[in-house]
């Protein structure tokens, strides 16, 4: 079982790697079998392919930022709430998401991504995004 500070520290490491999108640093993060179920890619990336998504994500997207907006944990679990946004064209595009992430050794054994992807669809369509419900006045 992970104490608090091991808890703590893989958080500040996390948060780190997305920093420097250093694909080294997120690499070191991850069991090399663990999974990572992302809702922006087409499959299951495995943790040893992690360095490699993330030379891809800054090849296609320069411009993307992650911020680190709170964290909680429950045993070997830790689940972060985070903030990105990215530059497409002129518009700044921001939305949020939860990641949960079983630890194993203080590495990810699975990180599930919790992102709402329709805004990025909607812009990439060049539709505008329209909420599904609209609140009366």
């Amino acid at each position: 079982m992970m104490t608090d500070t091991d808890k703590a520290d893989f958080v500040a490491r996390f948060a780190a790697a997305w920093a420097s999108r250093d694909p080294e640093q997120f690499l070191a993060l991850w069991h090399p079998d663990g999974e990572l179920h992302y809702p922006f890619a087409d499959r299951v990336i495995y943790g040893h392919e992690i360095g490699k998504l993330n030379a891809l994500q800054n090849a296609q997207a320069p411009k993307l930022t992650w911020t680190l907006l709170g964290w909680t944990a429950r045993g070997d679990v830790v689940v972060i709430e985070w903030e990105s946004s990215n530059t497409y064209g002129d518009h700044v595009v921001t939305w949020r998401g939860v990641d949960k992430m079983p630890l194993k050794g203080g590495r990810i054994m699975e990180e599930i991504v919790y992102a709402d992807t329709a805004p990025l669809q909607a812009m990439r369509q060049g539709k505008p995004f329209e909420p599904l419900m609209k609140m009366p006045a």
